[in-house]
């Protein structure tokens, strides 16, 4: 059972830049500048090019940090960090912009829950980008899923209470 729980923290250690990266673009909506939606009509006017290149960005960012504290338990080498971060952080967003053009497909209204969609789609971006990098298997996937589905509803619930979303999924 000891060995599980090491192993679920190092798989969140490497999700932690997906994580933050889709956490990004819900602050955006302090931006009061230039930010325009990446395809109204596909996505939905809430998918904007900022909040796409934020969550980029942060994946990045938070890839970067983890090279920077060089964890010798990570699952990954972090020496190629500005990849993985790219394919974290972008693979986070493409997995929530791909749902979103698929709720659209199927006439689900922008801001109505999906579940389990809403909770994994950036996961699954992630890891069709890097969890062939990162030699995971179907168990890991499965932890990760499972990590991810129990927290998302934790923090987007705690984000809604602090207005930072606009509903609570």
């Amino acid at each position: 059972m000891n060995d599980w729980w090491t192993r679920s923290l190092h798989l969140a250690y490497f999700m932690l830049p997906a994580y933050c990266a889709n956490m990004a673009p819900p602050f955006l909506r302090y931006w009061h500048g230039w930010n325009r939606p990446i395809h109204d009509r596909l996505l939905g006017s809430h998918k904007t090019v900022l909040g796409f290149l934020a969550g980029v960005a942060t994946g990045v960012l938070v890839t970067g940090l983890q090279y920077r504290v060089h964890a010798s338990w990570s699952l990954v080498n972090y020496q190629h960090w500005l990849l993985l971060g790219l394919g974290l952080g972008g693979g986070a967003m493409l997995g929530d912009a791909l749902k979103s053009l698929i709720k659209r497909m199927l006439h689900i209204n922008p801001g109505a829950s999906w579940i389990p969609f809403d909770q994994l789609d950036f996961v699954a971006g992630a890891l069709a980008l890097t969890g062939a990098y990162a030699g995971l298997g179907p168990t890991d996937m499965a932890t990760i899923a499972a990590m991810t589905f129990v927290g998302d509803i934790a923090v987007n619930q705690l984000s809604y209470r602090l207005n930072i979303k606009d509903n609570p999924w």
